[in-house]
């Protein structure tokens, strides 16, 4: 990817990040965004910044720039691909990721007892910012042939069609990024470039990991709380996902599609970091979701 620009929009940790780094190791110039910065942290209140996501995404071979973006500001979004396009003159990969909602839905919590500012909140992070950022981003990705978008939700369309997921505000806001992907494909495709919506499986993010009180480097441990974790895979099987369709001469096989990166991975023939390639959604169906004892192999 070499001589391409992505811009990965919510790349400050988790997937954002992973998918950054998966197109910098590609070789690409990544502009990353967020709105946790080393001079100031979002609500979350965590330590990864954006600015460390452009390092990570430099080390891995790409160029990393991070703008720091709040991208539910459409001035600050149409600044930043003002900037993309006088930098660069092109926009090749658009990654729709920006989420930002773990604080705010409740578990299995029915829409009337859940706190309404929260569940509104979470659908602008999760839904309003994806469609300003593309309105703003698409003209300048459609300047030239072959542009990609990808846009970033939780569960492929199939599970999400037959499975409650979690609370009726985060349910919304997934369906609404998997459904994103079709219409961005349907008003893309003719024009020349494609859309998709791509889920990661269980995935092993900052939070996540965090949750359950390790690190990558033990996350097994977390096995005694949540067996079914055995299924989990890192943020860059995600990233390499991305890398590997903007690498396709013939992604536009995908426009409007729903894709795991699990899935994909039997395609490409890409891995998670430690060799394996988790199928975390055939996973669910099969094991997890019908009660059967943790088990992953055939899975990973």
């Amino acid at each position: 990817m070499k001589g391409r620009v992505a811009l990965v929009a919510g790349a400050t940790r988790g997937a954002g990040r992973g998918i950054a780094v998966g197109l910098g190791a590609a070789g690409a110039t990544v502009y990353v965004t967020g709105r946790s910065t080393r001079a100031q942290r979002s609500e979350y209140d965590r330590p990864e910044t954006v600015e460390d996501t452009a390092d990570l995404v430099t080390a891995a071979g790409g160029h990393g720039i991070a703008v720091p973006t709040d991208h539910l500001v459409p001035a600050q979004v149409r600044s930043l691909v003002d900037r993309i396009d006088a930098e660069q003159g092109r926009l090749d990969v658009l990654v729709n990721d920006v989420w930002g909602g773990e604080n705010l839905f409740q578990w299995d919590t029915p829409v009337w007892e859940h706190d309404l500012d929260n569940g509104l909140r979470l659908l602008r992070l999760a839904v309003e910012t994806h469609a300003i950022t593309s309105h703003h981003a698409l003209p300048l990705l459609l300047r030239h042939p072959g542009g990609l978008v990808v846009e970033v939700t939780d569960g492929t369309a199939e599970y999400n069609r037959d499975t409650y997921r979690v609370s009726f505000f985060y349910d919304l806001a997934k369906t609404s990024v998997l459904r994103m992907g079709f219409a961005l494909g349907e008003e893309l495709g003719p024009r020349g470039a494609t859309a998709v919506a791509l889920t990661p499986g269980w995935m092993r993010s900052e939070i996540m990991l965090g949750h359950f009180g390790v690190t990558e480097e033990n996350w097994r441990d977390a096995l005694r709380v949540e067996p079914h974790f055995c299924i989990s895979e890192t943020p860059f099987f995600v990233g390499r996902a991305v890398a590997a369709l903007a690498a396709d001469p013939e992604v536009a096989r995908w426009n409007g599609r729903s894709l795991s990166s699990g899935g994909l991975a039997q395609v490409y023939g890409f891995t998670d970091r430690d060799g394996s390639r988790p199928d975390a959604w055939r996973y669910m169906v099969e094991v997890q979701d019908p009660g059967r004892p943790a088990d992953a192999t055939g899975y990973r």
